[in-house]
């Protein structure tokens, strides 16, 4: 057992240090920045519901859902307008990571959260007293942009600050605080949906201006991590910092790394550029293909099914919102299993676990579906044991893939990327999330009206492929330090091929060792 909270890294090189009361503070309060991310997914979603809103902003949506029960259950939401409604956001989230890349790297994490929370306050101002569809498309942009800014910041900061022993548990609480604003918002969605006049939409909208002051107060009183201290030039104010977040005053190794990662960065005069060399073709393939896949894991498909599924168990008029909090409640506490064991058990085990879980109710759900609604989307009778087992399996893919592709596509590219294109890396992983959840959310409903239950199967395959490109092409990295995590390519079978020893940044020490009878475990 490693002295002061160590942990071997396989070649008898460990950094010392402890899993402080002042870091674990830290980390919680600066992942609750994504509580603005979380609130708006569980606010929006719950929102476009609600009758009295859908009738003043979108009146054909609205007719077709008080049509009668012979409707195209498959077609009922597809409409271009609300669909902007919703993916504008995402547009405007892809345009400002690019632009918090270079704040975040020049200037700090923290301004960059600080700008998320302010911009965000802004658009929940705009939503909330909007009066036209320009007004909350407007508002959802200004959303957009402050949650480019939080998602490019806070998991950064979250990886740099922590042990790299607790690294997973601590960057997860990223995910966890997602999970506890969509579950936050549902609830609210519920009670705020009674409130008569109809305009309890408003509250619900406006009430995204909490997480908001949340992550602007905390960017105002957090300190700034280490990496960017030094990265800044600022390395006595770093080395004094990184002893007080680890504990400890044998700092001198861990410190040492951090410069020489810093100046390797320094050296690094275009790192957009830099990231196309050969040698960081692994981190930039997981950068794409990580975010890419996790837009295509099908959540999206399960959860606008939920809704349908509950009604049928007799939720009456509140289904939708009903079975919004079930889910988020399944969300937060799959979340927690996933703090719990990503440190234990490893990210492969978890991305593998939660693949397979996610395909078989995906199989299942897309197979009852089919027996309700049919091709032509006229609901069937049902009975209600067979809409429980449904709804279970719903609530088991939901855990899937909140302990799994959820947290983890996050954390992994948050963790892989070298100092010297760690902004850049994260902008492109931002980016990519971005896009591809605004296409998701732009062509959704169109999709789902013309490939109706098929849908399901479509999203299924990609979770086949996507569980098959984790097995063999994503290393564990399990307790491997930030700075060092580099060299879990070297080893690999095929990333190998596109890594040198002379492309270490610490000028290929570990892999010196590693020649020397090692190897990393």
């Amino acid at each position: 057992m490693p002295a002061a909270g160590g942990i071997a890294v396989g070649n008898g090189k460990e950094y010392p240090g402890n899993l402080t009361l002042f870091v674990t503070v830290t980390c919680i309060v600066a992942a609750m920045g994504g509580l603005i991310f979380g609130y708006d997914i569980g606010i929006s979603g719950g929102v476009t519901s609600m009758p009295s809103f859908l009738r003043k902003f979108f009146p054909s949506v609205y007719r077709k859902q008080q049509a009668d029960e012979s409707t195209n259950q498959y077609c009922q939401y597809d409409s271009q307008k609300l669909t902007m409604f919703t993916s504008s956001l995402y547009l405007a989230a892809l345009m400002s990571s690019i632009v918090a890349s270079t704040i975040t790297r020049k200037f700090g994490r923290k301004l960059s959260m600080l700008f998320g929370g302010l911009l965000f306050f802004a658009g929940a101002i705009f939503n909330a007293a909007a009066t036209a569809v320009w007004m909350l498309i407007l508002g959802r942009i200004l959303l957009g942009f402050g949650i480019g800014f939080a998602n490019q910041s806070v998991p950064l900061y979250l990886s740099e600050m922590a042990p790299y022993r607790y690294r997973g548990a601590l960057n997860i609480g990223f995910q966890l605080s997602i999970t506890i604003g969509i579950l936050v918002a549902n609830v609210l969605n519920y009670f705020f949906a009674k409130i008569k006049g109809g305009w309890g939409w408003r509250l619900s909208l406006g009430g995204a201006m909490v997480p908001a002051l949340i992550i602007t107060v905390g960017s105002l009183v957090l300190p700034d991590t280490p990496n960017s201290m030094i990265e800044r030039g600022q390395r006595d104010e770093a080395k004094a910092h990184l002893k007080r977040i680890r504990g400890i005053d044998d700092v001198d190794e861990e410190f040492n790394d951090l410069v020489i990662a810093s100046e390797s960065s320094r050296q690094v005069e275009h790192p957009w550029t830099n990231l196309l060399q050969r040698k960081y073709r692994p981190q930039l393939s997981m950068a794409i293909l990580i975010p890419f896949f996790q837009q295509l894991t099908g959540i999206n498909v399960i959860m606008f099914y939920a809704p349908v599924l509950f009604n049928t168990i007799g939720f009456g008029n509140d289904a939708s919102l009903m079975s919004a909090v079930i889910t988020g409640l399944v969300n937060v506490f799959a979340t927690l299993v996933s703090i719990y064991g990503v440190d234990k058990w490893g990210r492969r085990f978890l991305f593998l676990e939660g693949g397979v879980q996610m395909l078989i109710c995906q199989a299942v759900v897309a197979a009852c579906i089919a027996a309700k609604f049919g091709v032509d989307g006229t609901p069937g009778e049902l009975p209600k044991w067979y809409a429980i087992v449904v709804v279970l399996f719903i609530c088991i893919y939901v855990a899937g893939f909140a302990w799994s592709w959820g947290p983890l596509g996050w954390l992994v590219p948050s963790e892989i990327f070298p100092l010297e294109i760690r902004s850049a890396a994260q902008s492109v992983n931002v980016s990519v999330n971005m896009i591809f959840t605004f296409i998701i959310a732009q062509v959704f409903l169109t999709m789902l009206c013309h490939l109706k239950f098929g849908l399901f199967i479509f999203f299924a395959f990609f979770v086949l492929v996507m569980s098959i490109f984790v097995f063999f092409f994503l290393p564990e990295t399990k307790g491997i330090p930030i700075e060092e995590m580099t060299r879990v390519w070297k080893t690999h079978w095929y990333w190998s091929r596109f890594v040198n020893d002379d492309d270490y940044p610490n000028g290929g020490l570990e892999m010196r060792k590693g020649a020397e009878g090692s190897k990393i475990v």
